[in-house]
Order: C-alpha cells, then sequence, then structure tokens
C-alpha cells in the first residue's frame, strides 16, 4: 500500500480557509451508489479538485487532503472506488481493501470520476470553473487516465502514478493513450522509487512531448514511493516541494484565480 494506516497529508492546516466539509453519497451514470468528501473553500478561486486515493479508498488521509486544498480556495472532492463491492458503511483500519481493489474496472471508475465531476460543476452555483484531477499511486495512475475521458479539465496532477506497464486489472497504461490526453499533465516522482523507475518516467514523457501535450514532470531526489507523508520527515521538503508545485499548477490552469 501507498501510506501507513495512521499517515496523513504533510501539509499544515489554515485556520478559517476551509468554510465546510461534507460526507457525500453520489450515483454514477450505471446506478452505482458511492461514498465522497466533499470540502468548499472559504475564498473559493472558482478552482475544484477531484482526489483520487491510493488503494484504500477513501481513507481519512485524503478527506483531510480535500480539507487542505478548500483552506488554499479549491473546493475538493475526494471519492471512495468501492461502492460496488462494499457498499457504503464506514470502515475502519481493519477493512481489507486489497480484494475490493482487484474487482475495480475503468469502467467503473470513470463513471465515478463523471459523477464526481459533475457534482463539483454542478454545485454550490455552479462556482467551480477550472476543474482538475489528482491522484495518489493507484490513483495517480487514474489521474494521467482522467485526461482521456473528454471531461474538459483544466489539468490532472499525478503524485507517483505508474505510467507504464500493466496496471491492476483492466485499468490501462497512461503511456498506451496519451494521443487521448486533452489536458494539461503535472507528474510527481521519487527518484528512489522503486517501483516506478527513472526510465518509466522517462518513457511517459518522452511519449507526452510526442504527442504535443502540456506537461511538467518533477522528480525529488531521494524520495522514494509515497514520499508525501507528515510521517515521512526527511522527506518534507520534497513533500513542500510537490505541494507547492501542485497548488502552482492549479493557479496558473484557473482563469483569473482571485481568492
Amino acid at each position: 500500500m501507498c501510506f501507513d494506516l495512521d499517515s496523513r497529508p504533510p501539509i499544515q492546516p489554515i485556520a478559517g480557509g476551509a468554510f465546510d466539509s461534507t460526507e457525500l453519497v453520489l450515483e454514477a451514470s450505471d446506478g452505482n451508489r458511492f461514498r465522497a468528501l466533499r470540502a468548499r473553500a472559504a475564498n473559493p478561486i472558482s478552482a475544484g479538485i477531484v482526489i483520487l486515493p491510493d488503494v484504500r479508498g477513501l481513507h481519512p488521509f485524503f478527506e483531510e487532503l480535500a480539507l487542505r486544498f478548500a483552506e488554499h480556495g479549491v473546493d475538493a472532492l475526494a471519492i471512495d472506488y468501492f461502492g460496488r463491492t462494499a457498499g457504503l458503511t464506514a470502515r475502519d483500519d481493519g477493512f481489507e481493501y486489497m480484494p475490493h481493489v482487484s474487482q475495480v474496472t475503468w469502467a467503473g471508475v470513470s463513471a465515478d470520476v463523471r459523477a464526481a465531476a459533475e457534482h463539483l460543476r454542478t454545485q454550490d452555483e455552479r462556482r467551480v470553473e477550472a476543474l482538475f484531477t489528482t491522484g495518489f499511486c493507484f490513483g495517480g495512475r487514474l489521474a494521467f487516465l482522467t485526461a482521456t475521458l473528454g471531461l474538459e479539465l483544466a489539468g490532472a496532477v499525478g503524485f507517483y502514478g505508474f505510467p507504464v506497464g500493466p496496471g491492476r486489472g483492466d485499468i490501462p497504461a497512461p503511456v498506451d493513450l496519451v494521443d487521448r490526453i486533452a489536458n494539461p499533465i503535472l507528474g510527481l516522482f521519487g527518484e528512489a522509487d522503486q517501483g516506478i523507475p527513472q526510465d518509466a518516467v522517462r518513457t511517459f514523457d518522452e511519449a507526452l512531448t510526442r504527442a504535443g501535450v502540456d506537461h511538467r514532470f518533477v522528480v525529488y531526489p531521494g524520495a522514494p514511493h509515497s514520499f508525501f507523508d507528515r510521517k515521512a520527515e526527511e522527506f518534507a521538503d520534497a513533500s513542500a516541494a510537490a505541494w507547492e508545485e501542485t497548488l502552482t499548477f492549479v493557479r496558473g490552469h484557473t482563469p483569473s484565480p482571485v481568492a
């Protein structure tokens, strides 16, 4: 898995930056109902972001991350992957997520992401104008792939998402679909990631360049997989830099981002 069960985002809260957070149940076009958490910015900049978790689904790490985005003016919606197989009940640290991960399909995730995107765009007086996705590990690969869904995204941010090779189930490789990627990409990787070698990052980078896709990749020296973690104090500088890269990317692709 990407994080320890007690891991949390390495981001300091901003008092008063988030207006509120709400637990939701959304429904996809295929009838699937799934859990989500919506965090609303007190001072919105007209940007919204769909957060795609790692293999644990809607874990407190990603619920807290939604609040951190909202504190910076970005409405955020963190979603769960397992509505089809695990239902809507809350889960503790004993939840066995891997049997559910093995049943996730690209068609199912695509339907859920579409429902999340529609929610962010249509709720709260349609205040979200620029929509983004971000994901981590399993969700990082998915974030890259959301750029192929025709959602008119302003951008997608993948934290150590696997860009090449076979994925879980029928999740395709982003490198194989670069000709369908329709929005800017930000990729954040650790140099010492044992699961994503630098050759894989270069292959994806070169494929995006050939396809004419606007993208930026940042590789953090010495950082392992899942470095973006409050517990990983030795990689605090990389985490801070990755967070700033993410906020800069979102603001830079949001028309007139006024907080």
